[in-house]
């Protein structure tokens, strides 16, 4: 027997950063609930035969799904993006009812090296700052200014346990994660009398195509799913699913929070503890 939509025909997701891993697995499973979805990307000829599946298996499920090409943190491109949004729904009553950031665009360098060309610069620091940081706080202004975001919306950022740990390589993303968390408390803050909730979603490590770019990776899913109860990494779907249940409209009273959706993975501070049931 198939289930009723969970969302309204007239709500849409807006999703950063939507052509693959957890923002392309959000994309279908809010879409699945009953959601519309606007997706911006940011992909060559080479990587949009992926972006064309997710499209093809929203329109499949049967949901309005528009997607735009474009470099999320380009001031213009992204107020082009938000009129044309504007524009589609008019006096409609269509509404923007999430909003995920999801962009993984950022510099994998040390702070430190022997060599100043091998050491971070102020403007790759500040590029990854911008795009995963900063640029959630101007889509959600760009939503609000134009009344596309109304009560009962739901804000949620991917954030990682990058942003308490150090690993190396990882400082200018570190302090990315560590500056969208702290712009999520903001945002459930001032967003708050408005009835629009505000979270940090922080998933286990997950096998993306943005994770396979940080040196080191194969050891890291080796480690996590080692350490992991449940025995195996986390996926992007899990966290899909997750955001289609918080999302509801049941959820308004959770914001500002950092949640781990991870199966437990970052409690875990060692591995190699056989569990209860394997003794």
């Amino acid at each position: 027997m198939k289930s009723e939509p969970r969302f309204k025909p007239t709500e849409w997701a807006l999703i950063l950063g939507a052509s693959s891993g957890f923002g392309g697995a959000a994309a279908v499973e809010l879409a699945r609930a009953g959601m519309n979805i606007f997706g911006v990307h940011l992909d060559r000829q080479t990587t949009m035969g992926a972006v064309q599946q997710i499209i093809k298996e929203i329109k499949h499920i049967g949901r309005e799904v528009v997607y735009f090409n474009i470099n999320a943190a380009d001031t213009i491109k992204r107020a082009e993006t938000l009129d044309e949004i504007q524009e589609r729904f008019g006096s409609s009553g269509h509404v923007v009812r999430v909003l995920l950031h999801s962009l993984a665009f950022g510099t994998l360098k040390p702070f430190i090296a022997r060599k100043a060309e091998d050491a971070v610069s102020p403007a790759q620091m500040e590029m990854t700052l911008d795009v995963m940081a900063n640029s959630l706080v101007y889509w959600t202004q760009g939503l609000i200014t134009r009344n596309l975001m109304k009560r009962g919306g739901r804000i949620f950022a991917m954030t990682s346990s990058g942003g308490h740990t150090a690993l190396p390589n990882y400082g200018p993303v570190s302090a990315a994660k560590s500056a969208l968390e702290s712009h999520i408390r903001q945002l459930a803050l001032e967003l708050g009398p408005m009835g629009i909730t505000a979270n940090a979603v922080m998933a286990g490590v997950t096998d993306t195509p943005a994770l396979r770019k940080i040196p080191g990776a194969a050891k890291m899913l080796e480690v996590a799913k080692c350490k992991n109860p449940g025995g195996r990494l986390t996926t992007p779907e899990d966290v899909a699913r997750m955001l289609v249940l918080f999302a509801d409209e049941q959820a308004i009273w959770m914001s500002g929070n950092v949640i781990a959706v991870d199966g437990g993975e970052d409690i875990v501070s060692y591995i190699g503890q056989k569990s209860a049931l394997e003794l």
